[in-house]
């Protein structure tokens, strides 16, 4: 019996379930190379907008003992500049997976087929940042208007639609549905939760955007709890994401009903390296309980 990290998600070929998530290294070809050298199975860019975006002034990042909250403002090169950067990302040799931004349909359309031209094996809709006015969470909380989004870009692409949804709804479980029902891939779950940290000696809070979106460990059981009911709830696949640096960390992920694990924070807390820990604890793990495949184990924690 051979035991082998290799999965397929959508129809692409991955060498193991993990994978870089977006807002981490993910802006220019050297990084994005970085972590495939690195050992992960996928890299999904940071979030593109079609033109370029400064973001927020700082303070845009608070550390915390379990995690960060980030407050960014989607700053990026723009669509177009970053195409410079996908033939050096491409030397990777792993799928890449494009995520991108908009406010309105018809610029997720561009995005998407630009993205496509550059080389992507998929694309990630950020249908959930929390903290850019007008985009993210602002636009990906309601239903109908997250099934016209993949509606209209599914059919103007010809590879693997993913929509990265927000854990800061109670309607989490009908956009995913909607999702699925307009034709998505797959659904990445879930962005960064939304929260605030307040200095104490200046008295107000210490973001300048105020609020922002927490990740890292201290997010990891919303985001399996999240990944949980989406499993119940839809049959296309769960790439979870939230607070995952270790191996076990990605075992819960897995048997809680998700295909593939981003991993982003956790690159920031444990370095590139997390990626080689990972693997090594899954196989090692896969080949104590006489498994194949991580696949064997996905949705296992589910009741029957």
């Amino acid at each position: 019996m051979t035991t082998s990290l290799e999965i397929d998600l959508c129809g692409t070929r991955l060498r193991n379930p993990t994978m870089l998530a977006s807002g981490v290294m993910g802006e220019t070809g050297d990084s994005l190379r970085r972590v495939a050298e690195a050992g992960a199975g996928a890299v999904v860019t940071k979030s593109i907008g079609l033109e370029p975006r400064q973001g927020y002034p700082n303070p845009t990042l608070v550390e915390l003992d379990d995690g960060y909250i980030n407050a960014m403002g989607l700053p990026g090169p723009g669509i177009h500049a970053f195409g410079e950067e996908m033939p050096i990302a491409l030397k990777g040799g792993i799928p890449i997976v494009g995520s991108l931004f908009a406010a309105i349909p018809e610029d997720f359309v561009t995005l998407a087929v630009r993205m496509q031209e550059y080389g992507v094996s998929a694309i990630e809709l950020n249908l959930s940042c929390p903290h850019a006015k007008g985009y993210g969470m602002e636009v990906g909380v309601d239903p109908d208007a997250v099934a016209n989004i993949v509606r209209q870009v599914k059919a103007a692409i010809d590879i693997p639609l993913w929509s990265k949804l927000t854990p800061n709804t109670h309607r989490l479980l009908d956009v995913a549905r909607a999702v699925e029902g307009a034709g998505g891939d797959a659904i990445v779950a879930v962005n960064t939760v939304k929260a605030m940290a307040i200095s104490v000696e200046a008295r107000r809070p210490v973001l300048f955007n105020r609020t922002g979106g927490l990740s890292g460990p201290a997010i990891k059981a919303v985001g399996l709890r999240c990944v949980y009911e989406l499993y119940e709830a839809v049959d296309i696949p769960i790439i979870g994401v939230g607070g995952a640096e270790t191996s076990r960390d990605v075992l819960e992920y897995l048997m809680a009903g998700a295909k593939a694990v981003q991993i982003g924070s956790g690159v920031g807390r444990k370095g590139l390296g997390v990626f080689q820990t990972v693997c090594f604890g899954l196989l090692k793990y896969l080949e104590e309980n006489s498994l194949t495949s991580p696949s064997d184990i996905v949705g296992v924690a589910h009741v029957q």
